[in-house]
């Protein structure tokens, strides 16, 4: 409220005194433990893919801007989807691919459709999606972790069919916790990924509800489709898909029932993806189906004004 008018604007919708620009660097300064991550497992080239990812969508965003006569806001939310671009990207991935990749999520999805508030889709997940179309090899070929003696080899991700454990289920997990084995640049380290998130968790950034509704449905998903369920968890980017893009203030639902449907549907599609297609991961095209339906859900879910009061017809 200000000088007695009602302030309307797009989303996010800020509350606790916290601007825009604020809470974009501080989910950058929590996307910095799983950046941390890859940059340890995978040495330089998780550097040159990160550096390259986020000066693209910041330099595309200034350039869309100043061609549409808009002025350009240094807020966060390209450098956002620059670093998650980068993080969800394998570690051999070519840089001019990086800018390929980075280019069409911030001038395509990001500011074809008016900018930030106005984006139907994520779009650092809607150019992962435009990258694995253009190169699905190059986007499913993975490199190990060198150790730093730079003799790195290719191989599976733990979801992929040809994966092959190379330890007892125990160590497998151990692995997956800490992020030694094989990936996107940032989705390895659970751990690091759940420390990021306690950071925007305490700092009440996101809501508890599409994370847990997420990945307690792929849990009962994959108990009932038989799998190993730690595994299913752990593995891919089910946990940093869950806490820091399904919760896209954006391109999620605003009402706490809507987010709860949204994450049951995420996890839904993601455990049928994971079993009944062709690609082992399900986290990126689960989060943007469910992104088309986002608008639908805040139609239908609506909080009920208090004291309202349903008209009765004439008879």
């Amino acid at each position: 409220m200000e000088k007695g008018n009602i302030l309307i604007s797009h989303a996010p919708h800020i509350r606790r005194g916290f601007s825009t620009s604020k809470i974009m660097y501080m989910v950058v300064a929590a996307l910095l433990f799983p950046t941390a991550a890859g940059i340890y497992f995978f040495g330089y080239s998780a550097i040159y893919i990160i550096l390259t990812s986020i000066i693209t969508a910041v330099l595309t965003e200034f350039v869309i801007k100043k061609l549409r006569k808009k002025k350009f806001i240094m807020d966060g939310s390209a450098v956002i989807t620059g670093l998650l671009l980068a993080l969800i990207l394998p570690p051999g991935m070519s840089l001019w691919m990086v800018v390929l990749g980075a280019f069409f999520s911030i001038a395509v999805v990001k500011e074809a459709f008016g900018g930030l508030g106005y984006n139907i889709f994520n779009p650092a997940l809607a150019g992962r999606a435009f990258l694995s179309v253009c190169f699905p090899k190059e986007m499913t070929t993975w490199v190990l972790p060198p150790y730093f003696n730079y003799d790195a080899v290719t191989g599976a991700t733990p979801l992929s069919g040809s994966f092959v454990p190379q330890a007892d289920k125990l160590a497998s997990y151990k692995d997956l916790f800490f992020g030694n084995i094989g990936g996107s640049l940032g989705e390895t380290s659970a751990m690091l990924i759940l420390i990021g998130a306690a950071f925007l968790f305490i700092l009440r950034i996101i809501d508890w509800k599409i994370p847990a509704f997420y990945i307690g449905t792929v849990a009962l998903g994959s108990l009932l489709m038989g799998k190993d369920v730690l595994f299913q968890v752990l593995a891919g980017g089910l946990m940093l898909g869950a806490f820091f893009m399904a919760t896209d203030y954006v391109t999620s639902p605003v009402t706490g029932n809507g987010r709860i449907i949204f994450g049951i549907g995420v996890g839904v599609l993601t455990v049928l993806i994971r079993n009944f297609s062709n690609m082992p991961e399900g986290v990126c095209f689960s989060i943007l189906i469910m992104n088309a339906f986002t608008p639908l859900i805040d139609k239908y879910v609506r909080v009920k004004p208090f004291g309202f009061q349903k008209k009765k017809k004439n008879a």
